[in-house]
């Protein structure tokens, strides 16, 4: 087991490779090792949970194993609880959880309800009864995946609708695909990607207009005079608010991943820090500094903003800003969610993907945001530097996208969803523990019948 989830996983996120190698400096065989330990560390968590399944199903005398749906059902919550140690230990990284491929599936119908890695508990019981079905030549046992999908696939998609639509914003999203090599340089990258949002941003016509993360690649106070105060009062007057992505801070108080919001009303209302930094990039971990120091990534070390940060309210639609991978934490998102009056009534990620090319990354992030709208019921607006720039119902399905690695503008409607769904209500309160405490229990179940 250890030996195909190292695999799965190397698969699965490859393109870090590219982000060590192509764009961080690092040498092929250092960025090769290191992807494949990455890979092979997080492959333990399902070697420990396939090893514990065997030491829950053996009896009494290690001779009499545990079948039947004791077993699968066991398999499915150890192989769940090993894709919850994967997405919050050490930070997390569950890129790629089980869950995610079932996205267009019979099985999306339980997200709202069990949330990704909850789906994930369903697919792996699911899967390891049909397996044990086919060894064991019980092919009842088959008959209760076979039910579950069969009755997921014909319940009418209303009839798991938690949330009612509210008004309808008019969103401009922009996409400069900046060079990532080039992007932090001040001779090129930098003096391209000011001009092309400035003018961007003025031309811009939604109610809304999303720019991505870092598009404003320097500190405010490095930009070129009035740069930003032109770009402020552009916002702090007429009927359009704006998301910018830009990095905020100092030498002396520290430097942050963020997003300004500014609003008609009241000008500069809402700076959002990104939370969930990411390993290397934006933070060092403890022991780690010669690693970074190998490879050239701007910006390291940036300080971590609050959970449950506000929303930016336009038109009376509360819209909820995240960076970059922090949509793979739909527990995190959760918690802006404690106060049904306060909800978001949609999403806004801006994201740099530039660092992994036109790799396969780019549609995997998509999905993650689909499976993030899927759980809460929101639409989600995803403005990108390379792609994948898109705007997502509150269903997950695609309504517009720019093609990847292309510089342009992307206009639509988005309409915003009020209510809460079973996901965001136990979420919102408990984080991931009641799935930790289900999974516990039916394996302290299978265990005892074992025995």
């Amino acid at each position: 087991m250890w030996m195909f989830a190292t695999v799965w996983l190397t698969a699965t996120f490859w393109w870090l490779y590219v982000a060590m190698n192509t764009y961080g400096g690092l040498s092929a065989t250092l960025s090769l090792v290191g992807l494949v330990a990455l890979a092979a560390a997080l492959a333990a968590y399902y070697a420990g949970a396939v090893w514990l399944w065997r030491k829950v199903s053996l009896g009494r005398q290690g001779a009499v194993p545990l079948s039947g749906w004791p077993a699968a059902l066991s398999f499915g919550a150890l192989w769940g609880m090993a894709e919850m140690a994967r997405g919050t230990w050490l930070t997390g990284f569950g890129w790629g959880a089980i869950g995610y491929a079932h996205l267009n599936g019979p099985l999306a119908l339980f997200f709202p309800w069990f949330g990704a890695y909850g789906v994930s508990i369903l697919a792996a019981a699911c899967a390891a009864a049909i397996g044990i079905a086919f060894v064991e030549k019980h092919w009842r046992l088959a008959l209760g995946p076979v039910a579950v999908l069969v009755v997921a696939a014909l319940i009418p998609a209303h009839w798991n609708e938690w949330t009612t639509p509210t008004t309808t914003l008019r969103v401009t999203l922009l996409q400069g695909n900046i060079p990532q090599n080039e992007k932090f340089e001040t001779g090129s990258g930098v003096p391209v990607a000011l001009d092309w949002y400035r003018e961007a941003l003025n031309l811009s016509t939604g109610d809304l207009v999303v720019a991505p993360e870092t598009a404003i690649p320097v500190l405010p106070q490095e930009l070129p005079a009035g740069y930003w105060t032109a770009l402020t009062a552009r916002f702090s007057q007429g009927e359009q608010a704006a998301l910018i992505g830009i990095p905020l801070g100092s030498y002396k108080a520290g430097y942050t991943n963020s997003v300004i919001g500014i609003t008609p009303s009241e000008g500069l209302v809402l700076r959002y820090d990104k939370h969930h930094l990411v390993p290397f990039g934006e933070f060092i971990p403890p022991m780690f500094r010669w690693f970074t120091d190998m490879m050239y990534i701007p910006l390291g070390d940036f300080n971590r903003g609050p959970l449950g940060q506000p929303s930016l309210n336009v038109l009376g639609e509360r819209v909820a800003p995240n960076i970059c991978y922090e949509d793979l934490y739909g527990e995190e998102l959760a918690t802006r969610f404690t106060d049904p009056e306060q909800a978001p009534t949609m999403f806004a990620n801006v994201s740099n993907m530039g660092w992994f090319g036109g790799t396969v990354a780019l549609q995997q992030h998509l999905n993650i945001s689909r499976v993030r709208a899927l759980e809460f019921q929101r639409p989600f607006v995803r403005a990108t530097n390379t792609g994948a720039t898109a705007i997502l119902s509150h269903q997950g399905l695609v309504l517009a996208e720019l093609p990847p690695l292309t510089r342009g503008v992307l206009h639509g409607e988005v309409q915003g969803r009020s209510g809460i769904t079973p996901f965001a209500w136990w979420a919102s309160r408990f984080g991931l523990w009641p799935l930790w405490l289900f999974g516990l229990a039916i394996v302290a179940w299978a265990w005892r019948r074992a025995r």
